[in-house]
């Protein structure tokens, strides 16, 4: 990062409103703060008072915060200008900051500055982005306990006793040809079992957060006339879909995104798989093949009066998907309605016009993410995060299989591995190109 750069950026949202605010960071913040104010702030204090631009004309009036590094979010010299919330006099502050010297930020570039002057570690850092983008109580709440350090105080932690286990291990290499193995008495390898142990709980969680923060896609499958359109307007509460008599409605997928405890669904409704002539019904069919097989559960529904599904439908990629066999229009039929687990398959009998046993499906969906209604615990994490968790704990498995062939150093080397990639998570081990990824998908401003 290149230290001399000053940075500004609108830090309120986009548009119109009551207040907007401007974010200033980096070594020219004092030099600006004085031409735009007319005084360097008092550290720390509401300061109301005239915004001018570079050529002492007033812009507006508003309140003035100046926080001096290091002691600031980003860990340089900051200055927050908040005024009147219109878009020409966020542009015009703006276009004065950077008259006076500062370029515009690019997305994330302040909690990169963050992360990278030891304000907060990668965790923490992608916790701000998490906590913006939470779309339920829950997930904020996940997102929070990341942000205070949660989720890396656990993996930091690990990292440690690998890190005390390698040293160990490596000073017996260097006392190979003293007659005492440390190596044998067990304890080294009750260490590794526990570390082992720890990495798949925090995994455990970690997949949970994934989920919490993504959610699951649910594909609505089925022959023309099933009811999956019904379906989608009964799960979503509102006429997403058109529901008609007439079969094949549906041609293009259709997708809406609701919430169970807290947890995003997103709900693809497609076309009716059947044999068809028709090219565009082809097409649409085809578009369903694909999100069948990308989604993460398939809701199979078909017509209580045709008393069995045809899972012959389906496409090949569903094989060991989760699928909910919905058996709809009990209305129609006298039938109760239930939900069975037997012989490794779930089916619920509903009716989607009626919305009956939309609680019972809501549930069985909740019960397939494995969250609970609280999610207490659960740590949001990103995809990186688990598959860096998954390399760890290959390097620990790999770690215990050297020790019973007593390969020392093979070993020590398996351990520094799953350090690094435990290191990876709160960027301790980072490469330029992660960092790049990971902040240009933030928010400009933050």
């Amino acid at each position: 990062m290149n230290k001399v750069t000053t940075i500004c950026a609108l830090a309120s949202a986009l548009g119109q409103g009551g207040v907007g605010i401007v974010r200033v960071s980096g070594p020219r913040v004092a030099e600006i703060a004085e031409q735009m104010l007319g005084r360097i702030p008092k550290s720390r204090y509401a300061h109301y008072g005239t915004f001018f631009n570079q050529d002492a004309i007033e812009i507006d009036k508003g309140v003035a915060l100046f926080f001096p590094g290091p002691h600031s979010f980003t860990g340089e010299d900051v200055l927050e200008l908040q005024g009147h919330g219109g878009i020409m006099v966020m542009r015009s502050l703006l276009e004065t900051a950077m008259a006076l010297g500062a370029v515009a930020a690019d997305p994330g570039e302040f909690s990169k500055r963050a992360f990278l002057n030891g304000k907060m570690d990668l965790v923490q850092a992608e916790a701000v982005a998490d906590i913006i983008d939470a779309s339920s109580e829950q997930s904020a709440r996940s997102a929070l306990r990341s942000l205070s350090g949660e989720f890396s105080n656990q993996v930091n932690a690990l990292t440690k006793a690998l890190i005390e286990l390698r040293v160990f291990v490596e000073a017996t290499i260097d006392f190979s040809d003293e007659e005492i193995d440390f190596l044998a008495s067990g304890e080294v390898k009750k260490k590794i079992e526990q570390i082992e142990q720890d990495i798949q709980t925090i995994l455990g969680s970690a997949e949970q957060g994934a989920i919490l923060r993504e959610g699951l896609t649910v594909a609505i499958a089925g022959k023309p006339n099933a009811g999956k359109s019904s379906l989608l307007n009964a799960l979503t509460q509102a006429a997403s879909a058109i529901v008609t008599d007439i079969a094949g409605t549906t041609r293009d997928p259709l997708k809406e995104t609701i919430h169970v405890n807290g947890m995003p669904l997103n709900i693809i409704d497609t076309a009716g798989l059947h044999m068809s002539k028709d090219r565009i019904e082809q097409e649409g069919i085809k578009r369903a093949h694909s999100e069948i097989e990308r989604a993460d559960v398939v809701l199979m529904v078909f017509d209580a009066q045709d008393k069995i599904p045809d899972l012959s439908i389906l496409p090949d990629g569903v094989d060991g998907k989760p699928i909910i066999l919905i058996k709809n229009k009990v209305d129609l039929t006298a039938e109760p309605v239930d939900i069975t687990h037997a012989g490794g398959q779930i089916q619920l009998s509903l009716s989607a016009k009626n919305s009956q046993g939309i609680d019972l499906l809501r549930q069985e969906l909740s019960d397939i993410a494995g969250l609970s209604d609280t999610g207490e615990g659960v740590l949001l994490a990103r995809k990186r995060h688990i598959v860096a968790l998954e390399l760890a704990l290959g390097s620990t498995r790999n770690a215990l299989a050297q020790l019973n062939n007593n390969a020392s150093e093979l070993l020590a080397e398996d351990l520094r591995q799953a350090a690094q990639d435990l290191g990876s998570i709160t960027g301790e081990f980072s490469s330029d190109d992660l960092l790049g990824e990971i902040f240009s998908s933030f928010c400009i401003g933050k």
